[in-house]
């Protein structure tokens, strides 16, 4: 079986009347797709650490000097 995608406006009546009568033809299966990022911003901070996207820095001079680099 093959996977199709379909990305549209969800306020554009036409491409939902259009999506309503296709599912309706009976042709076809709706499969939930993972969710990705269900992430919170802190759970995503957490991750950033963990993957060391972080940089620790001492102090403010070194802190400016990180910036201007």
């Amino acid at each position: 079986m093959a996977t199709v995608t379909l990305n549209y406006d969800a306020r554009n009546k036409n491409a939902l009347t259009t999506l309503n009568y296709i599912l309706a033809m009976g042709l076809f299966n709706i499969a939930q797709s993972p969710i990705v990022d269900n992430l919170t911003p802190f759970e995503k901070s957490l991750q950033d650490v963990k993957n060391g996207r972080v940089k620790r820095i001492k102090n403010v001079n070194n802190a400016i000097n990180e910036i201007l680099q």
